[in-house]
């Protein structure tokens, strides 16, 4: 009877002792506390935004005038400078109406100017010249900007009128290349001209590339109740290949401090302005009041409150335990796991 309440206990103290050790299904958790220290490094606070490739030059070119085309002298791809000739209508009418109106004008000058009557005929005449001109001028179709041909949607024996929508020959500055991007109303007031950024081309990733702020939406837009501002960022230096549509990430600078003391913004707590973190020596916690300047993602500057080399207290993290004991017992790393207070800290870099 005894010996069988022996057996029974030490089975159970068994299960018990491998439920704790080994988890019971593979999904028991440990919480474990973490540290850093205080030290200097570089800090930088930066605003993200999603963005899209832009030509800083784009414009429509359509005829003034309806008519015949009779001319197209530019093909997609093809180099132009602002006032050069892209296509032509038959300006056969119009030039009749030119030398029609001419004509009038010289007679009317022949006649002379001295009377009020005679002085309004010539004015008459020389208003029909000028507006004779200006048709004929509108059978050529000129480039509104240096840039490329990058669409061309006429033919020659086409009929073109002054109703028609879209341009007859899109010219894209395809050098000097931007791109925009919406911030939300909440960082915008950080934004300002001439603020460094990092933009990096999804289809580029390996190449970021330096820009800088050069103009901020004054008046929002808003859509599915979300409110954003437009930015726009002029590039340095782009790449070869880039191209006007492609998407991209922002990353702008709007406040940077240089081997300032520092500790993860981790660390950090700050209620109704008031910031503090949690220190910790010879096993003792103290919370102290610290004042802070940059704040940026991963490490906010300490102007004071804190020294260098003080511990401070990082929040915990919990991991999965049950298997992954076993792991242990092989010799392996938890993934992800984090060493305890003593461990020595918080490692990597960041802004």
């Amino acid at each position: 009877m005894i010996n069988g309440l022996l057996v029974v206990l030490l089975l159970g103290a068994g299960v018990a002792g491998y439920l704790v050790f080994f988890g019971s299904s593979g999904s028991a958790q440990t919480t474990a506390a973490r540290t850093a220290q205080a030290a200097n490094r570089d800090v930088s606070e930066v605003v993200t935004a999603a963005g899209t490739v832009q030509s800083s030059f784009s414009a429509e070119a359509s005829f003034g005038t309806s008519g015949t085309v009779t001319e197209v002298d530019v093909k997609v791809g093809d180099v132009v400078a602002k006032g050069q000739q892209l296509a032509k209508l038959d300006s056969t009418a119009a030039q009749l109406q030119v030398d029609v109106a001419q004509n009038n004008l010289d007679t009317a000058y022949a006649k002379g100017t001295g009377t009020t009557a005679l002085w309004l005929a010539y004015q008459q005449a020389e208003l029909a010249l000028r507006q004779a001109k200006d048709a004929l001028a509108a059978t050529t179709l000129t480039a509104p900007g240096d840039g490329t041909v990058t669409s061309v949607t006429g033919s020659v024996g086409q009929k073109v009128g002054t109703g028609a929508t879209g341009g007859f020959v899109v010219v894209t500055d395809l050098k000097n290349l931007v791109v925009t991007a919406n911030v939300s109303e909440t960082d915008v007031s950080k934004l300002k001209n001439d603020q460094t950024a990092t933009v990096t081309v999804n289809a580029m990733a390996a190449t970021p590339i330096r820009a800088k702020v050069t103009q901020v939406a004054l008046t929002p837009t808003t859509a599915n109740n979300v409110v954003q501002y437009g930015v726009t960022l002029a590039l340095s230096e782009p790449p070869a290949g880039l191209r006007p549509g492609q998407s991209a990430g922002v990353e702008v600078t709007v406040a940077q401090a240089s081997n300032v003391l520092a500790v993860p913004a981790a660390a950090v707590q700050t209620v109704n302005g008031a910031s503090s973190v949690q220190t910790i020596a010879n096993g003792a916690e103290t919370r102290q009041t610290v004042e802070i300047g940059v704040r940026g993602d991963q490490y906010v500057e300490i102007r004071s409150g804190l020294t260098a080399g003080q511990e401070v207290v990082l929040p915990p993290v919990t991991t999965s335990t049950g298997t992954n004991n076993r792991q242990q017992q092989q010799g392996r790393q938890i993934p992800g796991g984090t060493g305890g207070r003593n461990g020595g800290g918080f490692t990597g870099t960041g802004r």
